[in-house]
C-alpha cells in the first residue's frame, strides 16, 4: 500500500536557506509543496511564492499556495489551499484557480467543503504534534469518519511518520501532509520514499 505525500512549509523550522530547502523538496517530487507561511503579509508572501513557483517549475513539482488567492492568480499558480472559514460556497467565486483544497476538523466541515467545490481535504490533527502542543489529537477514528463522508481525497496531518502511514491509509486517507520533517529531514527524497511506502523514486502528482 502506497500513500501520497504533501510537503508543508514552515520557514521557522528550516535549518538551512529556505529556498534551498524548497529546491530539495521539489527535487524529491512529492505530490505537492504547500507554501503555508501564514505569518507573512500579502506582498511578502507573493514575493516568496514567486521564487517558490520558479523553483518548483524547474523540478516539475506541484506548488499549492495558502490563502492568498490574488497572489495565486497573478503568479499563475492554479492550486490554492484555504481554511474552512475562507472557503466560498460557490466554486466559481474564485476565477483562475483550478483546484481548491480545504482544511477540515469535523465530518460536517468535510461534507460542506466537498459540497462547496473543494478538490481535496486536509484533516487533522490526527496524532500529537509539537505544532499543536497542548491540543489533543483527533485520532484515526476521526480520520476514518471524514474519509467515509466524502468522495474526494483526504490527506491526514499531524504527527505523521512512516510507521503511522499504514494506519491512516487503512482509515481511507489518500496520504499525508508533513511539515516539521519536511523542513528538517537530512534527505527529503529518502523521507518521501519512507512515507509513501515506495522503494523507487516517486513521481510528482497533482492533488
Amino acid at each position: 500500500m502506497t500513500g501520497r505525500v504533501i510537503f508543508v512549509t514552515r520557514r521557522q523550522s528550516c535549518g538551512e536557506d529556505f529556498l534551498a530547502r524548497i529546491a530539495r523538496l521539489a527535487a524529491a517530487r512529492p505530490e505537492a509543496i504547500l507554501l503555508r507561511e501564514k505569518d507573512l503579509g500579502p506582498e511578502d508572501y507573493e514575493n516568496l511564492a514567486r521564487s517558490c513557483r520558479d523553483i518548483c517549475a524547474a523540478y516539475g513539482a506541484a506548488l499549492i499556495l495558502h490563502s492568498h488567492a490574488a497572489a495565486a492568480r497573478r503568479l499563475g499558480v492554479g492550486a490554492l489551499h484555504l481554511p474552512m472559514t475562507m472557503l466560498p460556497p460557490r466554486r466559481d467565486s474564485l476565477p483562475g484557480i483550478a483546484r481548491i483544497g480545504c482544511s477540515v476538523h469535523s465530518r460536517d466541515e468535510a461534507v460542506r467543503a466537498e459540497d462547496w467545490g473543494a478538490a481535496y481535504l486536509i484533516a487533522g490533527h490526527i496524532f500529537a504534534t509539537d505544532s499543536k502542543a497542548g491540543r489533543p489529537p483527533r485520532g484515526v477514528d476521526f480520520l476514518a469518519d471524514v474519509c467515509r463522508s466524502v468522495s474526494i481525497p483526504v490527506f491526514a496531518i499531524g504527527g505523521l511518520t512512516p510507521e503511522r502511514m499504514p494506519a491512516i491509509l487503512n482509515a481511507g486517507a489518500a496520504g499525508a501532509c508533513v511539515m516539521s520533517q519536511a523542513m528538517t529531514a537530512a534527505d527529503p527524497a529518502v523521507l518521501l520514499s519512507a512515507l509513501a511506502g515506495r522503494t523507487g523514486r516517486p513521481t510528482s502528482g497533482s492533488v
